[in-house]
């Protein structure tokens, strides 16, 4: 595996052919050069979905460009994807596969790939920052030799996994009586490899019995630590969570639910 650091992501990208190279000075601008007509009209990274990772699953996601030459697609030499404010990065492009559509017209799909325990090691700064906005950028050939490099074919969310968690007691509880619903919730460090409790805003959510749906009851905000509790009034059997709708860099998550019935 190789680590491509922000140092790396600014180096000149060089074009073969005899034409010029390009030099991507900062990750906040988009930056394109070419030859001829051949362009990514339309990219969708991950399905239009964030990306999220956590501290020990191997993470891969999809980046499906449609590209467009008079003279046909030939493919592509070059795929990335780094944060859009500070330029690191930790994804592997490990391969692209083309489909051809028209005979101008391909859809290629690029694989992006990480293993936690690369992250900490890819870069010099402390890896949470790199959670948030990031960008992908391209190289794309056409069959009559035109090229083109763009730094920003796509804005996207990479995100660290949270993982909340819920007990709710006593069990059973009397009809009209006090529920207390306790819980943590947690999120991944990419520089330790390990999830730590913080602060974020939660909803406590309940689904009665024979049914299918959860109902936000109230929010609450988790303590430094992480740490959930509220108490609540009980008129029905049922299912209790909490859930996280996420932020701009911590990714959402509801935790298991913890059934109470009424005794």
């Amino acid at each position: 595996m190789e680590h491509i650091t922000r140092s790396a992501r600014r180096t000149a990208w060089a074009v073969t052919g005899g034409a010029t190279a390009l030099v991507l000075l900062t990750a906040t601008g988009a930056h394109a050069e070419g030859r001829g007509d051949v362009r990514v009209t339309s990219t969708v990274v991950n399905g239009g979905k964030n990306v999220k990772v956590g501290t020990k699953a191997v993470v891969t996601f999809p980046i499906a460009m449609t590209v467009q030459d008079d003279s046909g697609v030939k493919g592509v030499t070059d795929l990335s994807a780094f944060n859009s404010s500070n330029g690191y990065g930790f994804f592997d492009w490990t391969g692209t596969t083309c489909v051809k559509k028209t005979s101008t017209t391909s859809v290629c799909t690029g694989t992006m790939k990480v293993d936690p325990a690369w992250i900490p090691n890819s870069d010099d700064i402390n890896s949470n920052n790199i959670a948030g906005t990031w960008q992908a950028a391209a190289t794309v050939k056409a069959n009559d030799g035109d090229y083109w490099i763009h730094d920003r074919i796509a804005l996207f969310k990479v995100k660290r996994a949270s993982a909340p968690t819920v007990n709710a007691g006593p069990e059973p509880v009397a009809k009209g009586g006090t529920l207390t619903v306790a819980g943590k919730l947690s999120r991944a460090s990419w520089e330790s490899l390990k999830y730590y409790g913080f602060a974020g805003t939660v909803l406590l959510q309940h689904r009665p019995s024979g049914s299918s749906d959860y109902r936000t009851v109230k929010t609450v905000t988790a303590d430094g630590s992480g740490l959930l509790r509220t108490k609540v009034t009980v008129s029905s059997a049922g299912t209790w969570r909490w859930y996280f709708p996420g932020t701009t860099t911590t990714a959402r998550a509801a935790s298991a639910g913890d059934y109470v019935a009424l005794g």
